[in-house]
């Protein structure tokens, strides 16, 4: 998920692919590592440097039980380090990214017979963030996921690499987001058009601790023609999540929920693991 989550990947006919290069879980996680330490110090000077200017550069290091997107597991229920890197100008315009290790891939590849070690998930994305009216803010943008070392599947599922643009309105601790994917929606033959709408809350509670909260619709555009006419709506479900956060000062944070979906098991069990299923997540986190 943060801005961004898997739903629907799941494949339905027999497809080959050539061999992807190996990249190992190893070189990501110290890649990762590398790349928080180095980014924790170019913005503490970005930002000491743009502290009286329109600039600011944020970022985040954080380690979760899981990575889990919409309600769907992305790291097939093993820990997920991740980096999010973040711009923000005074105009409005604001750009990021975020890497995480995922599993989702390679579970696939391998129940299939399909050897995949694409475990990388790279997002870009860029928007413009505005105050329209006291306590009330819009948000246009657009994501791109990307998937190092992974490639078409062939009939069954394309290149999981996913665009989608984004509305949202907050008002107070309350957001309002609406997400359309203008390509295939990670893979899923001819979902383009497929949509997420998200309601989400951030309540602080009390010094320290905020409520977060969050239920969200996943709809899948189109049906598949190489799959006997596969109907994509199959996979739509509902998401949702409950739990708190609580901040300990000196950017360091940590909190847990719960989380659930709707979805229908078959579509989403892989080596013998339900992505769909609800179960607690737990995070530490440090920001700079």
């Amino acid at each position: 998920m943060n801005d961004g989550y898997t739903s629907g990947r799941a494949i339905v006919v027999e497809f080959g692919l050539e061999r992807i290069p190996t990249l190992t879980t190893e070189i990501i996680l110290r890649t990762l590592l590398t790349l928080a330490g180095l980014a924790a110090l170019s913005l503490a000077s970005l930002d000491a440097t743009a502290a009286d200017g329109p600039h600011a550069f944020r970022g985040k290091a954080a380690l979760y039980s899981e990575y889990e997107f919409r309600g769907i597991a992305q790291s097939s229920e093993d820990p997920a380090l991740q980096l999010t890197l973040d711009y923000t100008h005074a105009s409005g315009f604001h750009a990021g990214t975020f890497l995480s290790n995922v599993k989702w891939l390679e579970d696939t590849g391998e129940v299939l017979g399909i050897p995949t070690d694409a475990k990388l998930e790279w997002q870009i994305r860029a928007g413009y963030r505005r105050a329209v009216a006291p306590g009330w803010t819009v948000d246009l943008g657009a994501v791109r996921y990307e998937y190092p070392s992974s490639r078409s599947f062939g009939t069954a599922l394309g290149r999981p690499d996913t665009t989608e643009v984004y509305a949202g309105v907050s008002w107070g601790a309350a957001t309002l987001k609406y997400s359309h994917a203008t390509t295939e929606l990670f893979g899923v033959p001819d979902s383009k058009g497929s949509s997420y709408l998200e309601l989400a809350v951030n309540q602080p509670l009390m010094d320290g601790l905020t409520l977060n909260a969050s239920v969200g619709r996943q709809r899948y555009k189109g049906v598949q023609p190489n799959a006997g006419n596969f109907d994509n709506g199959n996979f739509d479900y509902t998401a949702w999540k409950l739990g708190g956060t609580y901040d300990f000062g000196a950017g360091f944070t940590a909190g847990a929920y719960y989380k659930g979906t709707d979805a229908e098991p078959a579509y989403f069990t892989f080596k013998g693991r339900d992505w769909s299923r609800d179960r607690v997540v737990a995070f530490a986190a440090y920001s700079f």
